[in-house]
């Protein structure tokens, strides 16, 4: 990312910021992807839009207690997008909060049915549920 030589910062403005940040996150630069959002939602705190691209590069390049953290303030923004609660699932699962995950992830398959990916899922984490819930299970 271009910087300027006198701030250290990147050049341009957050939209910038925003349109570079998605482009690294379509080519698998997710790290920087994430390094560059994360500006732009210092610059533009309330930008969902930002939040959101934030949360999916802080997701795929592993940082998932971040993501969790984006996507937890993307769905109190938006509490009817069904994207921020099926991210908010997905990073609770892998974070092993399977009973909150499975909440968000019903949530979001309810409000979005046709959706695969989230019906399966919601499928895997209930199951993950009653096999910890089963006797002799850790």
């Amino acid at each position: 990312m271009p910087e300027s030589r006198s701030t250290g910062r990147p050049t341009g403005g957050p939209y910038e910021w925003l349109q570079r940040g998605l482009s690294l996150l379509a080519d698998g630069e997710a790290a920087a992807a994430a390094t560059l959002l994360s500006r732009a939602h210092a610059e533009e705190p309330h930008s969902t839009g930002v939040l959101e691209a934030l949360a999916r590069a802080q997701y795929d390049s592993g940082d998932v207690a971040g993501a969790e953290e984006s996507f937890r303030d993307l769905a109190a923004a938006r509490p009817a997008d069904d994207y921020a609660h099926f991210g908010l699932g997905l990073c609770l699962s892998r974070l092993g909060r399977f009973g909150l995950a499975a909440e968000h992830l019903a949530m979001a398959h309810a409000m979005r049915p046709d959706r695969p990916e989230y019906a399966d899922r919601l499928r895997q984490v209930r199951a993950t549920l009653k096999a910890r819930q089963s006797p002799g299970s850790p």
